[in-house]
This record gives C-alpha cells, structure tokens and sequence, in this order.
C-alpha cells in the first residue's frame, strides 16, 4: 500500500479522522516513546514518505492539537539549508491522540465503518513494510496474528479487559532504549458473527 497518494480535506482532519490517517498514525506511533523529534528525524523513519507530504501531516496533526512544539533550534551546520530554517522538535500531547468517547457517542455507521478501514490500512501498511525489509521470520521477530472467540458475558468482559490492561501496563510506560525494540500492539474486539457454542482459535503463528 503507498500511503503518499493519501489527500487531507477539511472534513478529515479533526475528531478521529485525524487520528485515523495512516501516516499521521505512523507520526504518532514515532513520537509515542516520549523523546522530541525532528521533522528531518521522522522522516529518516519514514522514507517512503515525500518530505512535502510528511511536513503537511505535521503540520495538520499540530494545528489539530495532537502534536506540540517542545523546542525549536537552528540547525547543524552540516544539514543547514540555504534558507536557514529553524528545526522545530515536536512532542505528543499527553492523551491528545485518543478517540474521545464523545467523537464515539456522535458516531454515524459510516463514520465506524471509515474509521476502523484507515485503522486496518494502518496495521496492513506496518505489516507490509515489516516483510519488505526482508526475510521475515515471525518467531524470531515476535511477530503474529490470530483470531480467538471467546464466551463472555458483560461482567467477565469488563473483568478481562481490566486484567489485560493491568497487565500491559507495566510495560506501556517503558522508555526507550537499553536494547528494546518499538513494537506495535494493536487490538480488535467485537461481537462475533453467530456461531455454535463453543470455543474455536485459528492463528497465523
């Protein structure tokens, strides 16, 4: 998937249409480790991506409020342009790059239906430059994919998704560095389609 050929309108840039972009969900999942960076610097991270398209991005995701401005510096003089432009080091805004329940609440089926497609474009665009990098090795990579259904009533939901976020949790807040790899955890969860009782798995790893 070429994620450059995707266009920003208007009517797709607040509430979760910003969020819900795949490159702008690539700059936020860069910048989700905390430290301040460059446009230069995020764009090293993703090259595939034309510096005029990744500048408007920044750009739409700061007047948004998702992104701020922690400092700004002139640059190195070895990457200093003619121009003498100022390099601006961004940050996420705490929480800012969250659907807010409110955005859900408003919510029409196909505002649903939009979002979760640029969700998965998102996913399927990561997966895809995974395996590009080349020999893709899902174990050693602790890669995986699987669908699982389960058998829950509301309380036992609510008891599940408590203990799964007490669980992530201690490793959400780790910083980067000392030999850890940024990896991407995304999940889905949602009614399953009527089937008989029973427990049934199909797993990709």
């Amino acid at each position: 998937m070429n994620d450059n050929k995707s266009t920003t309108t208007p009517a797709r840039t607040h509430g979760p249409d910003l969020i819900l972009h795949p490159i702008r969900m690539r700059l936020i999942v860069a910048l989700a480790a905390g430290a301040p960076m460059t446009a230069a610097e995020l764009q090293a991270r993703m090259p595939d991506v034309a510096p005029a398209t990744l500048y408007r991005h920044l750009n739409v995701l700061a007047r948004g409020g998702i992104l701020a401005v922690a400092e700004e510096s002139q640059p190195r003089p070895e990457k200093r342009r003619t121009r003498g432009a100022v390099e601006r080091h961004f940050v996420l805004h705490p929480g800012a790059a969250s659907v807010r329940p409110a955005d859900l609440a408003a919510a029409t089926p196909d505002d649903h239906v939009r979002w979760f497609a640029s969700f998965l474009a998102s996913l399927l665009g990561a997966f895809g430059r995974y395996v590009a990098a080349g020999a893709p090795d899902l174990v050693r990579d602790g890669v995986g994919y699987r669908e699982v259904v389960l058998q829950l009533s509301d309380a036992e939901l609510v008891q599940m998704s408590v203990a799964l976020n007490a669980a992530l949790m201690p490793f959400v807040v780790n910083p980067p560095g000392d030999g850890r790899t940024a990896r991407l955890f995304a999940t889905v969860l949602l009614p399953a389609d009527p089937t008989p009782a029973g427990h049934a798995t199909g797993s990709a790893e």
